[in-house]
C-alpha cells in the first residue's frame, strides 16, 4: 500500500522551526502550530497554522512572527529591560516601541530574509490598526510610541515607513526631530548593548518631556525598593517572588493577546505580532500596544492560597460613558468607528435582521376559530350559503407568550483588545442593541477595566501601609455603562465610540467584573435575563500578580463562573477572541478571526431564544458577598488622597 502523500505544509513547518530555533540560538524550543493567540509561554512557541498559499504575503507574515518570537529570544534582556523601564505610564509605551524596533533591527541588518519577513508584519499591523489612513490623526492624536518606533526603526535599518504610514510619521517628524533629534541619532552606536540602548532611550523621553529620570526614580524607589545596581530588588517587586526574568512580562507591539493565554504563573510571556499598538502616549500600556506583562511565580502559591480579597476599594468607579468623555469627542470618536468598519457594519446588520425575523416569528400572534363572538371569520362565510341556519364563525386573536427578556453584553476593555478586536466588538454591541431593541428585547452594554497601569492609587496606599503581605487585588476598577437596559439606544450610540479613545484600555480584572454585571442583572425585573461576555484572554493585573500568585485573578473568575451557572438564574454564555474560554465557561465559543464576532453572537443570541428557557427560576442573590476588603490606610488619609 503506497504511503499517503505528505502535507504541502509539514516541509515549511518543519523549515520554519529549524530556522527560528537558529535565530533565537535555542536549540530545544517548541515550534507549535496552532489556533491559538501567537506568543511564547516558556520555551513553547506558538504559531498560526500555515496558509495555503505558502508563496503569498500571509507566509512572509508567518515567518515574520517566528522571526520576532526568535529575535527576542536572542537580543533581549527581561530583567536589563525591567530595570531601565521607566515608571510613568506614558514613557512606558515609547520604552517598549524603541526596544523592540533595536531587536528587530538586529535581525533585519544580518539577513535579507528576516528584514522582509518583518516588513511584511510590519505593514500587515499597521494596516488592521487604521495607522495607514492618516486623515484620522492630528498632532494631539497621532500615537508618539508608533511613530517614534518608526523613525528609530529608519535609522537603524535605513527602511523608510511602510507607504501607507508615511504620512502619519510626518505628523510629528519635524517636532520630534526638533528636540531628540541628535538622542536618536544615538541609538545606531548602542544597537548591540540594550543597556546602552536603554539610557539613551531616556534621554530621548526626557527631550521629549515623556520622561522624567528624577520621577522616575523616586517611584521606582518606592515600588521596587532597587535601582540599576540592585537587581534583585527590582525584580523582587514586580514579581513578588524575586523572579527577576519575570519582570519585564513580555514583548511589545507584536500580539497583545499572547501573554494572556499563559495558564502558569512562572511562565515567561512573549508576545507575538499580531496584536498591537500604542497608539498613544497618553496613557500607555507597559507592552507599548496594550499587552499584559507575564504573570509571576506562582509556585509558592499552589495548594494554600487565602480567599480572594481586596486591598481597597475606595478608588473603585462605576461611571457612564458621558463622564468620561465630553460630548464632541465622543461624537467623533463615533464617526471614526463608523468609518473604520463601515463595511463590517453591513455584514453584521444583515445578521441582525436574521435574527430580529426570528424572534418576532416566535412573537407572532395566533387565532382562535369557531367562536361565538370576536372578530367575524369573513373566510367562513361559505357556510352561510350552503346552511343559511348555520350560525356565524368568529375568531379572536390572542397573543403567544414570549417572556420579557434582557440581555447584558459585558466588553472586556483591556489593553490586548485594542485595535480591530475593540471596534469589532464595539459595533457589533451597537447593532445587536438596535435589533434587539426592534424586538421589544432590552439590552445593556457594559465595559470593565482599570483606572491605571500598575495599581493607580490602590498601590500607593499599600506602600504608605508599608507592603503587607497578601494584599490581594491591588488596582483601581473602572467599570463603565456605554447603554443602560432602560436607556434607547438612540441616546446610547455615541457612548460606544468611546472605546476607541486612547488610554482608556487598561488591565483587566475579570472576576469582579462578571460580579458587578451579574448583579446589575439579576436584579432587573424581566423574566428571562442573558449575560454574555466577550473576552479576548484571562483575568491579568500586573500590580495583583506581582504580591499574589500567579493563578490569583483566574481562580477567582472561575469561582464566580461557577456560582453563576450553579445557582444563578441567568444564562451566561462566553465568546473568546483568540483565547480559549471554554476552559472557564460552560456554555462558551471560541473565535480565530476577529471578524467572526458579529456572526457568532447572533447565532448564540439566536439559539438561546430558540431553546426552551430554564423551567425554574432559580433564587436570586446566590452569588458570594463582595470580597473582603483590607484597609489600606487610616480614613482621613484616604479621604485626602481622594
Amino acid at each position: 500500500m503506497a504511503a499517503k502523500p505528505e502535507n504541502p505544509t509539514e516541509p515549511f513547518k518543519r523549515a520554519l522551526a529549524h530556522a527560528a530555533r537558529s535565530l533565537a540560538e535555542t536549540p530545544d524550543l517548541e515550534i507549535v502550530f496552532s489556533g491559538e493567540s501567537p506568543g511564547l509561554v516558556g520555551n513553547r512557541a506558538v504559531l498560526p497554522h500555515p496558509p495555503r498559499d505558502l508563496s503569498g504575503p500571509e507566509a512572509a507574515r508567518l515567518r515574520g512572527m517566528a522571526d520576532q518570537i526568535a529575535l527576542r529570544l536572542a537580543h533581549h534582556d527581561p530583567l536589563t529591560h525591567a530595570r531601565a523601564r521607566p515608571a510613568a505610564p506614558d514613557a512606558q509605551a515609547i520604552f517598549e516601541s524603541l526596544e523592540q524596533a533595536r531587536i528587530e533591527a538586529i535581525g533585519a541588518n544580518a539577513l535579507g530574509g528576516v528584514r522582509a519577513n518583518l516588513a511584511t508584519v510590519l505593514e500587515t499591523r499597521l494596516e488592521k490598526q487604521g495607522l495607514t489612513r492618516a486623515v484620522a490623526f492630528d498632532r494631539n492624536t497621532a500615537p508618539m510610541a508608533e511613530i517614534l518606533g518608526l523613525m528609530v526603526r529608519e535609522r537603524l535599518t535605513g527602511d523608510a515607513p511602510p507607504d501607507g504610514a508615511k504620512a502619519l510619521v510626518e505628523i510629528l517628524r519635524a517636532d520630534i526631530e526638533g528636540k531628540a533629534g541628535k538622542d536618536l541619532d544615538r541609538l545606531a552606536a548602542a544597537v548591540d548593548d540594550q543597556a546602552a540602548f536603554a539610557k539613551v532611550t531616556r534621554q530621548i523621553l526626557r527631550d521629549l518631556d515623556l520622561g522624567d529620570d528624577v520621577n522616575d526614580a523616586t517611584e521606582s524607589s518606592d515600588e521596587d525598593e532597587g535601582d540599576d545596581d540592585n537587581p534583585t530588588d527590582a525584580a523582587d517587586d514586580d514579581q513578588g517572588d524575586g523572579e527577576g526574568e519575570q519582570t519585564d512580562g513580555s514583548s511589545p507591539q507584536e500580539s497583545e493577546a499572547s501573554d494572556r493565554e499563559s495558564q502558569a504563573g512562572d511562565e515567561e510571556i512573549v508576545q507575538s505580532e499580531q496584536e498591537g499598538e500604542p497608539q498613544d502616549s497618553d496613557e500607555s500600556p507597559d507592552m507599548g500596544d496594550g499587552a499584559k506583562p507575564a504573570r509571576p511565580d506562582s509556585s509558592a502559591d499552589k495548594g494554600g492560597e487565602p480567599a480572594y480579597k481586596v486591598f481597597t476599594t475606595a478608588y473603585d468607579e462605576v461611571v457612564s460613558a458621558e463622564e468620561l468623555c465630553d460630548p464632541d469627542e465622543l461624537t467623533r470618536l463615533r464617526a471614526y468607528l463608523d468609518q473604520q468598519l463601515s463595511a463590517l457594519s453591513s455584514v453584521v446588520s444583515r445578521l441582525a435582521n436574521k435574527l430580529q425575523r426570528r424572534l418576532l416569528a416566535q412573537q407572532n400572534r395566533a387565532w382562535t376559530f369557531d367562536l361565538e363572538e370576536g372578530m367575524l371569520d369573513v373566510a367562513r362565510l361559505t357556510r352561510v350559503i350552503i346552511d343559511p341556519t348555520a350560525p356565524l364563525s368568529f375568531k379572536q386573536e390572542e397573543d403567544q407568550e414570549f417572556r420579557d427578556t434582557v440581555v447584558t453584553l459585558l466588553i472586556d476593555n483591556s489593553g490586548s483588545m485594542r485595535g480591530r478586536p475593540i471596534m469589532v466588538a464595539a459595533v457589533c454591541a451597537d447593532i445587536l442593541a438596535r435589533t434587539l431593541e426592534r424586538c421589544g428585547v432590552k439590552t445593556e452594554v457594559l465595559g470593565f477595566t482599570t483606572r491605571a497601569w500598575k495599581g493607580g492609587t490602590s498601590r500607593d496606599e499599600w506602600i504608605k501601609a508599608g507592603k503587607p503581605p497578601s494584599p490581594g487585588r491591588l488596582n483601581d476598577l473602572r467599570h463603565i455603562v456605554y447603554k443602560a437596559a432602560d436607556a434607547p439606544w438612540r441616546r446610547a450610540r455615541k457612548n460606544l465610540g468611546l472605546m476607541m479613545r486612547e488610554g482608556l484600555l487598561k488591565e483587566n480584572i475579570d472576576g469582579e467584573a462578571l460580579m458587578w454585571a451579574h448583579q446589575r442583572v439579576v436584579n432587573r425585573p424581566e423574566a428571562r435575563r442573558i449575560l454574555m461576555v466577550i473576552s479576548d484572554g484571562a483575568p491579568v493585573d500586573d500590580s495583583t500578580l506581582s504580591v499574589n500568585s500567579g493563578h490569583y485573578l483566574e481562580r477567582h473568575l472561575r469561582q464566580v463562573i461557577a456560582e453563576i451557572e450553579g445557582k444563578s438564574p441567568v444564562e451566561l454564555i462566553a465568546i473568546g477572541i483568540g483565547h480559549d474560554v471554554t476552559r472557564y465557561y460552560r456554555r462558551a465559543v471560541t473565535i480565530v478571526d476577529v471578524e467572526q464576532l458579529g456572526g457568532v453572537l447572533v447565532e448564540q443570541l439566536a439559539a438561546l431564544f430558540d431553546e426552551e428557557p430554564r423551567t425554574a427560576v432559580r433564587a436570586r442573590g446566590l452569588l458570594p458577598p463582595p470580597p473582603t476588603v483590607v484597609p489600606s490606610a487610616p480614613k482621613a488619609a484616604r479621604k485626602a488622597s481622594a
